[in-house]
């Protein structure tokens, strides 16, 4: 029988100013930085699969990406969609997709570092 992987293990979004986008992580979405990360990325302390920030791989380039991520949904789970979408609006943050009715519950999309589109689900 052939090997098979068993699912998605560590994901991290490139970007040019790891730091700015780590601060976005902290600031706007409450994340906390683990114990341990390389020296081109920051790594968070979540569940269950471990999110970083990196710098661009070499050989990457964003600056003529008008989107990065596109066709790439990535969703964080938290206790309370609504609350966290009010947060991110009165700090200014681009609301993508406003909050719907979902089978995971209340979800809606935000701009995150560097242009990323995110979605946030829960509660």
């Amino acid at each position: 029988m052939p090997v098979a992987i068993d699912g998605p293990d560590f994901i991290a979004l490139q970007v040019h100013d790891v730091e700015a986008a780590a601060a976005f992580c902290e600031q706007h979405l409450g994340l906390r930085r683990a114990a341990v990360s390389p020296p081109h990325a920051i790594v968070f302390d979540t569940e269950p699969i471990p999110f970083a920030v990196r710098a661009l791989l070499p050989g990457v380039s964003l600056a003529d990406t008008a989107q990065p991520g596109l066709g790439v949904v990535l969703w964080f789970r938290t206790p309370d969609a609504r609350q966290l979408h009010d947060q991110l609006v009165a700090a200014g943050i681009k609301i993508v997709e406003p909050i719907t009715n979902s089978p995971f519950g209340p979800k809606f999309s935000f701009e995150g570092p560097e242009g990323y589109t995110l979605t946030a689900h829960g509660g």
